[in-house]
């Protein structure tokens, strides 16, 4: 950690116009690769690969887990509200067997391994909790303290326990923004 940043030097890769809280934990910086024009705040942790486009915001306190065999992926204009926990990869806690990463492998539950993706403008607000294995599509928004356990459509607005449509997303402007900045 560097002047109140974290040591980019750590990561994978990194572009142009980055910002990344010094107050992060990156369990495996090695793993994580960083687009240009992000910005990640304090208390963001992460124990998962990461891959991040490009115009991305990622709130404060978000959590990714899910271990080293499980993977976040952000595409171009996408942000995590503060407080979201995307769950990447857990165990199954079906009795198959002990759950927790401590727990030796041979007694250890099944285990979900899986990416959690957010495709190109689509946004969680605060306090969403994603399950593994979720895609949420293009242009698609889960709105505040949702819980989203499916893929989603796209241009679809999301709200709920368990997430669901609420109506669609006008997407006209991001997508000339977009065109404009070279990204279509």
């Amino acid at each position: 950690m560097t002047g109140g940043q974290f040591d980019y030097g750590l990561l994978r890769s990194v572009g142009a116009g980055v910002f990344i809280s010094a107050a992060v934990e990156i369990r495996r910086p090695n793993l994580v690769s960083v687009g240009s024009h992000v910005a990640v705040d304090s208390g963001f942790y992460c124990t998962v690969v990461a891959e991040l486009g490009d115009y991305i915001h990622v709130g404060p306190y978000v959590t990714a887990i899910g271990g080293e065999g499980s993977a976040l992926s952000m595409s171009h204009f996408t942000t995590i509200g503060a407080g979201s926990r995307l769950v990447c990869g857990s165990d199954e806690f079906l009795g198959h067997g002990l759950v927790g990463s401590a727990v030796p492998d041979a007694y250890r539950d099944n285990v979900h391994l899986s990416t959690v993706a957010l495709a190109m403008f689509a946004s969680l607000g605060t306090n969403v909790v994603v399950h593994p294995g979720v895609t949420l599509a293009q242009g698609s928004v889960v709105g505040s303290c949702s819980l989203v356990v499916q893929d989603t459509e796209p241009w679809t607005i999301y709200h709920g326990i368990p997430a669901r449509p609420v109506c669609e997303r006008p997407r006209e402007k991001m997508i000339a923004a977009a065109k404009a900045l070279g990204y279509l």
